[in-house]
């Protein structure tokens, strides 16, 4: 009689020696070696599931840090952190007014790992505000708008309008007296514009205060339709910016005559995606990681007492990002919640139509496009320095003060 254990175990052994079924293995998942030659490394990009997004070349300028600092690149990294502690953080998370509180002190202080993971949401969220405005201004003093690029920035503008969205729907949902009255004046703002705000800061709350069906809302917002939308928008992003020939190359000014304007440089020269880029992709996301991880066990994301209605915080702010049209309001609601924004969006939305001169693309802070550089330096400085405002220079009843001097009442 055959003692099939016997023989089953012979041949393992054998298969395990010679090193045939870890390679069987390796050639199951990836269908060929390590790509060696130029042909391989092009058919490893173009049969790959998700190096299939990249072009197969790219200019050797476009890998250099000075050259993007891998502001898109990290965005994207930052959105897909966010999916996935969101998911962790969706498993205990209840959007109800009488359990949210609770279920925010049990991942700080009973759940696995669910101090780290909330600390991890919360600081890839400012990070990636943060991240995108940097990677809109990288675009802007690069000339990287310009045709045929232009229909991509409205993307990215759109995508900043999203980010917001995505930052203000989940800054309600820890239910504490910071998120609440932060959420009330955010969703006030709105209500300055004309016809249409109130009903939006209705149709956001489901009342007029802040409640239970604003909180399921603001959850259903922040978890379902807004990373939805900003999904899909981020996915055309990308195509767009691979059909429109990548980054903006100075190879593409053109003067007068249509000719070239200047010669080509050393840096014009291209590389395979795979390896060079790949390889720097996977740098950027580590050292990315370990920053997050790193805040995320030294800093807490803010957490005050249970919110309560009755009890308004002196000064009640804005989330951060707002704080700039909050400190317009306080002027003139009219210009700080219509006026301002109206007319910054309609100029980032028309910039590219209107700013149509091809010299000055892919260059840093070129000499032709020194009018339209200082109007953008100008609109930025403006909104760095009323949000420092907001952030450093208001206390109770909104009056200034000076930082270094206490004032009583919660910061």
């Amino acid at each position: 009689m055959i003692d099939l254990a016997a023989v089953y175990k012979k041949i393992v052994h054998a298969t395990m020696l010679t090193g045939e079924l870890p390679a069987r293995f390796y050639r199951s998942v990836f269908r060929a070696g390590y790509p060696a030659t130029v042909r391989q490394q092009l058919g490893a990009v173009v049969n790959n599931l998700v190096l299939h997004v990249h072009p197969t070349r790219v200019y050797h300028r476009s890998i250099k840090a000075q050259t993007t600092f891998g502001l898109g690149l990290i965005c994207f990294y930052l959105f897909i952190i966010e999916w996935i502690t969101g998911i962790f953080l969706m498993f205990y998370y209840e959007p109800s007014t009488g359990a949210a509180y609770g279920r925010i002190l049990d991942l700080n202080y009973t759940i696995t790992f669910g101090r780290v993971m909330r600390n991890l949401h919360r600081w890839a969220a400012e990070a990636m505000v943060v991240g995108v405005a940097l990677h809109m201004c990288r675009v802007f003093y690069t000339g990287a708008y310009k045709p045929p690029r232009e229909f991509n920035w409205v993307l990215g503008v759109s995508l900043l309008v999203l980010t917001l969205a995505l930052s203000f729907t989940g800054y309600l949902l820890p239910w504490d007296q910071l998120s609440f009255w932060a959420v009330t004046v955010g969703t006030n703002i709105v209500s300055y514009a004309p016809v249409l705000g109130p009903r939006l800061r209705y149709i956001l709350l489901g009342g007029e205060t802040v409640g239970s069906d604003a909180l399921l809302r603001f959850y259903t917002l922040h978890v379902i339709a807004v990373p939805a939308v900003t999904a899909l928008i981020v996915n055309y992003h990308i195509w767009r910016v691979i059909k429109d020939g990548g980054l903006a190359h100075p190879s593409e000014n053109r003067g007068a005559d249509g000719e070239p304007v200047g010669q080509p440089q050393k840096s014009d020269s291209v590389v395979t995606t795979f390896p060079q880029v790949v390889y720097l992709e996977l740098l950027v996301f580590l050292v990315l990681m370990v920053g997050l991880l790193a805040a995320s066990l030294l800093f807490n994301a803010p957490l005050e007492e249970e919110a309560n209605p009755l009890t308004p915080s002196n000064p009640s702010k804005a989330p951060w990002y707002f704080l700039g049209l909050q400190e317009l309001v306080g002027y003139s609601a009219f210009w700080g919640g219509v006026g301002v924004p109206t007319v910054l969006m309609i100029f980032l939305l028309v910039l590219p139509y209107v700013d149509r001169r091809p010299a000055g693309i892919g260059v840093w802070f070129a000499r032709e496009r020194m009018v339209m550089i200082g109007v953008w330096t100008v609109i930025l400085l403006g909104i760095l320095v009323t949000t420092a405002l907001g952030i450093y220079f208001r206390g109770p009843n909104w009056n200034f003060y000076w930082p270094w001097e206490n004032w009583p009442g919660p910061h």
